[in-house]
Order: structure tokens, then sequence, then C-alpha cells
């Protein structure tokens, strides 16, 4: 049959819907409020203006009354323009205060440490004069009243405990505003005593706080805050009590850079007054344009950022700081015509000069504001940045004849008024209104799966396609039974504030649940729509939501509900309307013109008679309502009407186009649909337009319409016949794609080609009829081919990697026949149908104490894409931990990864735990440290049901497949065989090894010149490095070990970076590869995606016998921190036998020092690898580790350099090329605590106490309790100067030498140290 419709743009489609204009108008009287619920125009307030007793209250140094305030200024303000004051911290810099001054006596004793261990100082914390230089503090008050200001602001911008917890003073702060306030009241009454026709007045100022809601401080995660909502209304909640009880006029919400911390703030003034039940202060709020795009620091325009806080009912709305007045003007005057009520201004004086001053002096800036002046754009005035009482004075007598800005008037219909990033005013001009339902887990099954795997990148993404659909509206719903709404609607959120393109629009807030609509008004700084609220909670509950709902700024959605239920007729649906309109008008006189309608949108069309006018009834309850009830809009969630239809959406998508026609001249003004999804209604063909329009309107000639959809619905049920002549696929462009499908599925598997891979395996499928055959077959050769290429050297693992996402697409493909195949089979045997069907499960984890994963990571996707069910429980597993999840899941194979020489002891452990609990399952056995002669003689006589070293990722399948297999036994009976004789060789070699007793190694240690001692070090101490420039550190990257990642290896000459690309065998692939590492450190760069943060110590040291103490100073007469040596001690015929206490003065010989850093690239490589495992790109995952580890090298590389030239300067002359530093042609050593030349990784305890790295990295780089860094992209090393030192290795040590060293660090065994030696270095068989 013939298409339905026409596609359109979705431009195309919104001119059409905009076209439809509204045919009904009201002209009913507005309900009005019940006597004392009405809201407050404070700005109209009339009244005498008391101007005497208001004075006589001020020179008392009390408070008049909120209305006396009100009714002096509304009066005032028809007469004259007003004053502020000038720059409270101008005018204290001018001061030059020292430190001194700013502690007085009250803290003269104050001794807090701040986040990096250093004292904490007190200077240019301005709030504390209000203790320290309180006759200052006043004075400058007073000054700023003589020069004609009538309202001054307290010394109180930074008095919240968020701020002066930065200065660790929150404990002063209720005492500090309330004193802060009693000083500026002083002032005024001192001033107005001798002016009483002019009383002076103070706003308490309230500041924006050091921290934001609207913006992350973290580049890894957009939905990061180091504040939270509550926290912020608790401590504006806070200062305000103090300021109120200091006795301020007035509040003064000002330099407000995020709109959302001012909300908070109008939230926490709103919410003491309520709780002490005190008449409320009049508000001033005062924004902040950050520059010439108009907007404030978190994105809002001036228009955008007055409807977000128009709820306030504030008594001024205006700007200050960051512009000067000439700059400010066509902001300020668009602020001017939008404000209902009075505009204040306070620029600075001018832009900053090159020296952070200001130029413009009294006469320039009063000039600036005259033009303000003439053009009647005045309320208040007043100065910020760089403006003195003398500025104050010359505007004053410069605009004194200048006419002031009036009120405007008031429309008697006011029309509903939003705000993203940008205003939004929906008007009757601007026609409808497209709400995108995409964000909604119950409008796009896309979107909840997405959210179901916290893919939270990719649902912003249909985010950002509802936008370029030209949604005006953006509808965000999270209500599931298995997702935690009100934590999901707050991440995304905070996300979707941070994504411009995404925050300019106004978001609707959608739940059924009151704490996840809570939770999403808490995030969002513009003014959102809350969908919804009904009577259906009660009266009582409805009120207190709707009450919230104007704390928080929000315009509501009421849907069509009572105690009773839902309104389904077209009586219901206006009664119930009718009276949510009386009640929220006059029990809380809640803004008309933020109302919003949903009269219940129900499905028709379902067979039930009673059902058949509810489209009708919806459009004609709009129509009454918006005749009856002034101001209000209209929403509906179309899908419902179509819902009998599910599965033919054109037919669904034309009832939609059809009930809009009909609907939006009644007065539907916007409504939640797809944007871009509906036809125009001239694009309908005939046929289906009438159809559905009788249905809609539930009308036809013979009453038959119902009948006729439905048959019409099987119509187009059916699938149009195949057009003739279109068999046949176009002739395969390459030419492998001729061959069978057993050569096409291995070729594209071994070249790491999709593209056909589909197609492909369902040739097989069919051919094959069972699809595990395929997967056995064709698949499995082709993954074997890879394996021996790899093996050979001739493919390499990013290729690998890349043909096992092949491999996993191909075994996606079959998945779904397999599952049907099963559950035939269990129904038919009556099992379990839903149990999953997997070539096998298998258990990968590191170890305890290990950090490091990359190859188990790589293990996992190899085994995942070859249809094995991998859990992966991470990295530092106990073994204990292992084993349950074992048990718990029944795997049928238990794999262990580990780096580090502990891990090997580790790895042993498990196996003697899986003995000890009788397990049976084969354990698999890999990392970097590890080897098939540590398996042969650690682990495999451990454990007897087989341990298997697996060499790489590519071996891994063939490994699992073989333990799993029917010929598992003779596999293992051969690995046996194979292991022990290995094991008899290593036995034999121990036969043959010669030691020196620790006493004469000691005595062959290298003699050292002592008169070549480094110079005394430029810096003695410890130095954090905070977020180093990533661009200086890629400058030390050796590339070398990266591809050793991978396993590239070329052959000499081209084995190392950059001659590896010159490699026959390698070069290729690792140019490939190279160039992706480059591009992920642009990303990085770019996307701020990982920090740098080291910590470096230079330290007094010496010697004592094969141990290094430490100072605490110069004196040497007290030891921090001893770091313990181990000599070499295998008897090889040397003539000397090294430790690194050798490369040290001894103590009494001469004063020497040590060094000693600690450093990482690797602050947000976790996260950022999460993001890329969610989206499945585990070889990016696998990449930005290693990206991150080479950036770890090159970081201690960049750090030892300043250690060797500037820091210590033992070698400033130094001009070494990175290739020279990369062959250690500098002087001295940076050995690392854990590697050859000390093997004890307990070691670096001791360097982390001495660097005191937690403190200093704020816990961003830290020690595990097996003494793994983390993030494991770390180094840390200690410096050695003297130029004789050299790099060496312990090598294996004897039992003489591991009981001397147990007992200098004090143990009572060698239990310890044997555990943290492991086997690699004890030289002989522990008990």
């Amino acid at each position: 049959m013939a298409k339905l419709f026409n596609k359109t743009s979705p431009e195309q489609q919104l001119e059409w819907l905009r076209s439809l204009k509204e045919e009904v108008t009201c002209e009913a009287e507005h309900v009005m409020p019940d006597p004392g619920v009405g809201v407050v125009d404070v700005c109209r307030v009339e009244g005498p203006q008391d101007t005497d007793k208001v004075a006589q209250k001020i020179i008392k140094c009390q408070t008049p009354t909120p209305n006396e305030v009100v009714r002096y200024f509304n009066a005032e303000l028809k007469k004259r323009i007003c004053f502020l004051d000038g720059g409270m911290g101008t005018r204290i810099q001018f001061e030059q205060l020292e430190e001194d001054d700013y502690r007085g006596d009250m803290f003269k004793d104050f001794s807090e440490l701040d986040g990096n261990g250093v004292p904490v100082s007190l200077k240019g914390n301005n709030d504390l004069l209000i203790f320290s230089k309180p006759e200052m503090c006043q004075a400058i008050h007073k000054e700023y009243f003589m020069a004609g200001s009538d309202i001054c602001e307290t010394n109180t911008f930074n008095g919240t405990a968020i701020s002066q917890g930065e200065y660790k003073m929150q404990a002063i702060v209720y005492e500090l505003n309330k004193v802060g306030a009693q000083l500026a009241k002083k002032a005024a009454a001192d001033v107005t005593k001798a002016e009483p026709h002019k009383p002076r007045f103070v706003a308490g100022a309230v500041g924006p706080t050091s921290r934001t809601l609207s913006v992350s401080p973290s580049v890894e995660d957009s939905s990061f805050r180091n504040v939270t909502w509550d926290e912020l209304v608790e401590s504006y909640k806070q200062q305000v009590g103090g300021l109120v009880d200091g006795g301020v006029d007035i509040l003064m919400i000002e330099t407000i850079f995020d709109t959302q911390n001012a909300k908070a703030a109008i939230f926490a003034v709103d919410e003491y007054f309520l709780e002490t039940k005190k008449e409320r202060l009049p508000v001033m709020l005062s924004a902040t344009i950050v520059d010439n795009s108009g907007r404030t620091l978190s994105g809002q325009t001036v228009e955008a950022f007055y409807v977000s806080v128009k709820h306030a009912q504030a008594f001024t709305v205006g700007i200050n700081c960051a512009l000067g007045a000439i700059q400010m003007k066509g902001f300020y005057k668009k602020l001017a015509d939008l404000n209902a009520g009075w505009c204040h201004v306070y620029p600075n004086a001018g832009l900053p000069n090159a020296m952070g001053g200001y130029d413009e002096d009294p006469e320039i800036f009063s000039n600036n504001i005259l033009d303000y002046a003439k053009d009647g754009l005045l309320n208040f005035v007043g100065g910020c940045c760089g403006t003195f009482p003398s500025h104050i004075a010359a505007v004053a007598q410069k605009v004194k004849d200048c006419p002031v800005r009036k009120l405007p008037d008031l429309p008697k219909y006011p029309t509903m008024q939003l705000s993203g990033l940008e205003p939004f005013f929906i008007t009757p001009e601007i026609g409808f209104q497209w709400v995108g339902e995409r964000c909604n887990l119950m409008g796009s099954p896309k979107f909840k799966k997405l959210v179901d795997a916290y893919k939270w990148d990719e649902a912003m993404e249909v985010c950002l396609q509802q936008v370029d659909k030209k949604a005006d509206i953006l509808d965000f719903n999270f209500d599931s039974d298995l997702i935690d709404g009100q934590t999901a609607m707050g991440r995304f959120m905070r996300m979707c504030v941070t994504e411009p393109n995404v925050a300019r629009l106004p978001f609707m807030i959608d739940s059924s649940k009151w704490s996840v609509v809570e939770e999403g008004l808490k995030c969002v700084q513009g003014k959102s729509i809350v969908n919804s609220i009904s009577l259906k909670v009660g009266e009582e509950e409805f009120l207190r939501q709707a009450k919230l709902c104007m704390r928080y700024g929000a315009a509501v959605v009421l849907m069509a509900f009572d105690e009773q239920g839902q309104a389904a007729t077209y009586e219901e649906k206006v009664r119930i309307c009718q009276r949510s309109y009386r009640t929220l008008r006059q029990k809380i006189d809640f803004p008309p013109e933020d109302i919003i309608f949903d009269c219940n949108v129900l499905t028709i069309a379902t067979g039930l008679p009673e059902h058949n006018s509810y489209a009708i009834d919806f459009i004609n309850a709009v129509a009454e309502i918006k005749r009856t009830c002034p101001c209000v809009s209209f929403s509906g969630g179309l899908s419902n009407l179509s819902f009998s239809f599910r599965g033919l959406n054109s037919l669904r998508d034309v009832m939609h186009s059809v009930f809009l026609y009909h609907a939006v001249p009644k007065g539907l003004n916007m409504s939640i649909v797809n944007p871009g999804g509906l036809p125009r209604y001239c694009d309908i063909d005939e046929h289906s337009r009438n159809i559905a329009e009788e249905v809609i309107l539930n009308n036809s000639a013979d009453g038959k319409h119902v009948e006729r959809m439905l048959e019409f619905a099987e119509q187009v049920k059916k699938p149009a016949p195949a057009a003739g002549g279109a068999a046949g696929a176009a002739a395969a462009k390459d030419a492998w794609r001729s061959g069978t499908y057993t050569e096409r599925l291995q070729y594209g598997l071994i070249n790491g080609i999709d593209k056909y891979i589909t197609g492909d395996v369902e040739e097989a499928r069919v051919d094959l009829k069972v699809p595990l055959y395929v997967i056995e077959g064709p698949l499995m050769q082709g993954m074997g081919i890879i394996g021996d290429l790899f093996g050979a050297g001739k493919m390499f693992l990013p290729q690998v990697i890349k043909s096992a996402r092949v491999m996993k697409k191909a075994v996606g493909w079959l998945t779904p026949f397999m599952e049907k195949e099963k559950r035939e089979a269990a129904l038919a045997n009556g099992t379990d149908p839903e149990q999953p069907k997997w070539n096998g499960v298998v258990l990968m984890a590191t170890v305890k104490g290990d950090v490091h994963d990359i190859g188990k990571n790589i293990v996992g996707v190899v085994l995942g894409c070859n249809n094995y069910k991998v859990i992966d429980m991470g990295v530092m597993v106990p073994a204990e931990k292992i084993l349950e999840k074992a048990l718990e899941e029944k795997v049928d194979v238990i794999g262990l990864s580990g780096l580090i020489t502990p891990s090997l002891d580790e790895m042993v452990y498990v196996a003697e735990k899986m003995k000890a609990t009788g397990m049976t399952l084969p354990l698999m056995i890999g990392g970097a440290t590890t080897s098939k002669r540590h398996t042969a003689v650690r682990l495999a006589k451990k454990y007897d049901f087989g341990v298997v070293h697996v060499l790489d990722a590519s071996r891994s399948c063939t490994v699992v497949s073989a333990l799993l297999g029917k010929e598992k036994q003779n596999y293992l009976g051969d690995l046996q065989e194979e292991y022990t004789e290995i094991r008899d060789e290593y036995y034999a070699t121990l036969i043959d090894k010669k030691w020196k007793t620790l006493a004469q190694a000691q005595a062959k240690g290298p003699k050292m010149d002592w008169s070549q001692v480094p110079p005394k070090p430029q810096f003695i101490g410890n130095l954090c490095i905070k977020d180093h420039p990533i661009e200086e550190i890629m400058q030390y990257i050796d590339w070398t070990p990266f591809f050793q990642v991978y396993q590239l290896r070329g052959k000499y000459p081209n084995r190392d970076y950059p001659a590896i690309f010159k490699d026959a065998r390698v070069g290729e692939e690792a140019q490939k590869l190279f160039d992706e590492a480059k591009e992920m450190l642009a990303w990085i760069v770019k996307e701020k995606a990982m920090k740098c943060t080291g910590v470096v110590g230079i330290h007094p040291a010496n010697s004592v016998g094969d141990d290094i103490e430490v100072y605490t100073n110069e004196d040497r007469d007290t030891v921090k921190c001893t770091f313990y040596g181990l000599r070499q001690q295998l008897d090889m015929n040397e003539s000397t036998y090294i430790c690194q206490s050798d490369f040290i003065a001894p103590k009494g010989v001469a004063p020497d020092y040590i060094a000693a850093f600690a450093c990482t690239g690797g602050i947000g490589c976790h996260e950022a690898r999460m993001k890329f495992e969610e989206t499945g790109d585990i070889d990016q995952a696998i990449l930005l580790e290693a990206v991150a580890d080479r950036l770890a090298e090159a970081f201690a590389e960049l750090i030892h350099a300043k250690i060797r030239k500037t820091l210590w300067a033992y070698a400033p002359d130094e001009n070494l090329s990175l290739e020279d530093m990369l062959k250690v042609k500098y002087q001295g050593i940076r050995p690392a605590p854990g590697y050859p030349s000390q093997p004890d990784h307990r070691e670096k305890q001791q360097m982390w106490d001495l660097l005191d790295v937690n403190r200093l990295t704020d816990n961003k780089l830290e020690l595990t309790d097996s003494y793994m860094m983390l993030p494991g992209a770390s180094v840390s090393a200690l410096v050695f100067a003297h130029p004789q030192a050299k790099y060496f290795s312990v090598g294996q040590v004897n039992i003489d030498q591991v009981k001397a060293y147990s007992a200098r660090r004090g143990e009572g065994g060698v239990e310890g140290t044997e555990r943290w030696l492991g086997s690699t270095v004890l030289g002989y068989e522990k008990k």
C-alpha cells in the first residue's frame, strides 16, 4: 500500500505547528488569593514614608520594619536616584594591611595548616577585619555614607562557612556576620543623626562563595560537584541568621556568577524567615556579567538570570563587578527593560589595567554613570572594584537632577517565562512548543538502555539529538523499577547544565516521585517546569509541593487527578483542573502564568466504546479551561493517544499530527513528543488523514469510524510486496569477497574487518544448520590462525584485539539463534531454559596488592569475544574473595594476574587456599613478572588440579579451550611432565650457588671518593607539584616500553623507538599504534582527562652500615626515618658487592643528602578508562592506561632533571638530550623501592611518610596496604647524587642477611621479610 505521509524536516514540522493559531482566548477575571495569602510586590507597596520614624530607629541602631524600609524607598525612588556604596575591598586595600593587622589580638595565636601543610595566612581575609580592625571598618562605612550612599553593605562578602573554611575560620561565621552588621549599623546611626532627613540603611552582603553548583571542578566527571545544594543552603542560612541578628535592614545577594548558587541563597533566606517566623527582609539580587559575551560565569544571559530569580520577589535586581560602566550599560539596559521591579547597577571603575588596578577617576566614572541617568535607566547606583567614597560623591552630585527610572506597567495577563542559559518566553504569538521526550525512560527505550548500562555520555548524545531536532523544552524522566531515580536525575542534570547546547533550553523535570523532582530542582540554574503534581495526594500535600515549586522558582504541570483518581471525561477534566487552579491561586497565590495543565491524553480506538471520546473530550476540555482560568498553558503526552497501535509507528504519527491540528487552536501550546518525528497535516495522504480525523473527533456519518481504523491498522501491518528485479547484490569490490564463507570469515577475522561479518556468519549458519558449528568450525579456525600468526610474530597485539572485536560481533549475531535452540532443548528436557549458554565461565582477577591490569583486560577481551563468560573482579582482589566468587558463579577456570614481585607469592597463597578448600578448577597464571619457571617451581606443586602459565593474550583462548575440552587430562599430563623437568633443572642450579657471608660482602663494598660529596641543595624540604602541564611532560616520554606493552619488538638495529618504525616485521603496526597514542595524548590534553601530580623532597642524610638515616635538620641529631638496605651476596667472583647505602656518605665522614619523589600521570585515568569500557572501547581503555604509564615515567624523568639542575643543583650545567637521559648519562641514580637495588616494597612507606605524600596530594597519590601506588600509572624513587653511584641489582640473598635485615627493621622473625622479598630474591627455600 502507499506510504501514509511524506517526510519533512523538523524545521518544517515546527513551522507548521506554529502556524496553527489559537482560536480560544481568556477574558475571565483573576482568581484572587485569600486575605493574608497574597505574595507582596515589594516594589509597589504604598503607604506613608515615615522618614522621621525610620531615622529615629536607625539613630538608635534599631532596625526599621521591612515594610517601613520598602515604603521609604518606594516613595524616595519616585523622586530621585538612590545610592549604594563603593568598593569595600578597594578601600581596605588602600590601607596596605599586613598579616598582623588581619590577625589582631583575636587571632594572633591562630596556627591552623592548609591542605599542603602550610600555615594558613589570614592576610586578604577582609571579613576578619570586623574583629581585628573594627574601628577601621566602621569608619569606611561612614565615609561612604557621608559621600551620599543611602545603603552600605556589610563587610561580609565571604561570610559563609564555605568561604571562611578556606581560612579554617568557619567556626566564627555567625559572630562575624552579627558584628559586621552592628558595625555598619553604628556608622549608619552616626550619619543619620547628622542628616535625619536622609536616613542611611545597611544591607547584609551575601557573596557567592568559592564554589559553584553549575560547574564541575573535575575535567573527568562533568556530574561532579565539590558542594551540594543542601550544604550551600545551610551555609547561607547561618550567614543570614548572623546578619539579621546584627540588625541589617536589607539582604544583598551579590556578585552572582552562578545563578544556582543564588537560588540556594534565596532558598536559605526564605527558610530562615519561615523557621524563625520573622518578617522577611527586602532582598536585593546582583548578577555579575563576566565579559562582553553578556553572560555570567555559569553561562546565563542577564535576561535568563532575571527569569531564573524572579520568584525571589526581590526589591531590586541588578548587575555589579567585572565590567566598567561603559561595557555594562547594554546588558544593564536589557535587564532594566525586562525587570518589573527596581533596578540597581554598581560597575567597576573601568576594566583592570595591566597592573590590576583601575583607571577611572571619580570624574570619568561619574560621567559614565551620567550616561545611564540621562536615559532614565537608574534607580539605585553605586560602585564596585576600584571605586572609593570620592567616586560615590561624584556620582551623587552628577546625577542629582536626572530623572529616575519608573516602574513598568504590569500586564493583566502575564505569560510564562522560562530559562536555561537563555530566556524563553511562551506567548500566544510564539505558538506551539515542542517538549522533547527522548530523555524519558518511559518514552525512549534507547535512552533507558543507556541509563541502565550507566552509559551517561551516550545518553547525553540522545539529549543533544533532540536539541538538533529543534526541541524547545527538554523533558527528563528517570522513573524505573530498577533505577535509583533520584541519583540518576541528579547526576544527569548536573551533566546537562555543563553541556551548553543542552543547557540553553529550559528543562522539564519529570517524575511521579517528589524526591526525584526535588533532586532535579537542586541541580538546575534555569527556571524549569516540574512535571507533575496533582490533587491525587490530597490538598495538603498538593499545596506543600506547589509551595516548594515556588521557592525553587519553577513552573508546574498540573495533572487532572484528584483524590478519586484520573479525569477521563470532559466534565471530570474541567472540574478537577478548575479546582486545582482555584486552590493554588486562593491558598498560596501561585503565579497563574506558571501553571500548565495536562488534562490526560488517553488511548482511543481500543474497541471499548467508552474510550472513543477521549481525544475530543481532551480538546474540548482544554478550550473550556483556557476560557475560565487566566494565563495558563496546556501540555500532553501524545504517545498515550495511539497506544492501541504500538508497533505501527507511521500510523501513530498520523494520529498525533491530526490530533495536534485540532488541539493546538483550542489552547494546547506544548506537548511531549519526539522532535522531528511528526508529519505535517498537509503531508498526510487524504485517506489516512480522514480515518484518523474520524476517530480523534469521534464523529463519522455511519458511526463506524473505530472499525474502519482497526481495519486500516491491519492493512498497515501487512508488509509491502518486494519490488521485482531488485534481487542480487552488487559485485564485491574486493577479491576476497568471492571466496567461500569460511575463507571470507577467516579473512575478516584476521584483518579485523567487520563490515560483512554478520552476512557471512548468517550464510554459514544457514548452511551448517547449527549455530554452534559456525563458532566451532570456521570462526575458531580463524582464531586459531590468528594465534599462530601472533606466535610467529606475523600479527601483533593491536591486531589481535581488533580481531577479537570482529569475533564478538560474529558471536553476537549467532547468540539469539543459540539461545533459541538452548531454550527449545531445555524445555524438551525439562530444564531451566533461561540458563545462558557459554563455552565456559572464566574468573579473572589481579591478586591482592597489585593494581596492574592491562594484560588481564586484554585476555578478558579475547576470551569474551570467543563466547566465554568472563567475570572480571578487577584489581587488588584478596584470595578469599576470589574463591568465594568462583564458587558463587560456578566458574570453570580461575585466572590470576600480577605485575609486581609480591604478587607471585600471593598467587602461591591463592593456590594453597584452593587446595585447602578442596577445589578442582584449573588455575591460569599470567602477568609481566610471572614465568613458566616460577609457575613450575612455586605454583604447580601447591595445587594438584592444573596450574597453567599463559604467555600472552593470544594463547588464552587455546589454553581455556584445552582446559575445558575432552583432552583436558592429557593436556595437563603433558604440562605436568614439562613442569617437572623445569623444576629439576632449577633445583640443580641451586646446588652450585656460593654465598658471601653478609660480613664478607660488606667488607667488599665499593670504595667511594667522599671528596666528591654533592653540594648542599638549593632547596631542603618537601615540595608538591600539582597538575603539572602535560605538554611539558610529553617531551620526556620514552616510547620504547610503550611498544613492548603491545609486544611489538623490532630487530636490531630497529629494536627501539623511533627506529622501530623502519622494522620490516613490526614497523607498520608500530606506526599505527604510535599514531593512535598521539591522538590519545592530544585528547587527554584537550579534554583535561588526566592530571599529573608529584611530590619532591630533599633532606639531610648519612649512611650507617647498610642503612640510610634521614634527619629532621642540618644538626643531624634527630632521625626522621631510615631506609634499610640489602647488599649483593651471591658469590660471583666480583670485586665489589653493592648496597644503596654505599652511595651516601657515612655518618661522621661528611654531611650528605638524599632526594626522593613520587609522581603520577594517572589522576583521572580510572574514570576515563571506565567510560571507554562502558562504551565497549576496550582497546581505547588499554591504550589510555599504556599512555598514562608513559606520562608517569616521563614525569619522573622531568622531576629527576629538575632535581639535578635546580632543586639540588648538583649538575646545574647539565645539557642532556632525552636520548642521553634514557641512556643514563646523567650524574647519580634514581632507584625505586621494590625494584632490583632494593626489592622490598615496604620501603615505599618510609618514602611516603618522609615526603608527606598523602597530605600534599590531597590523597590523590597513595599507597595500598600492599605498598602499591595508586593511581597505577605512578613512579617513585630515591635520588642519589654521588657521581660514582650506579644502578645495580641485589640479586638473591641468603638467610644470614635476611635475619640481619629483619632485625634492623625491628621484626621478631624473618617471615615478613621472606614474604615481601619473594622467591625470586630469596636464595634458599623458605620454611
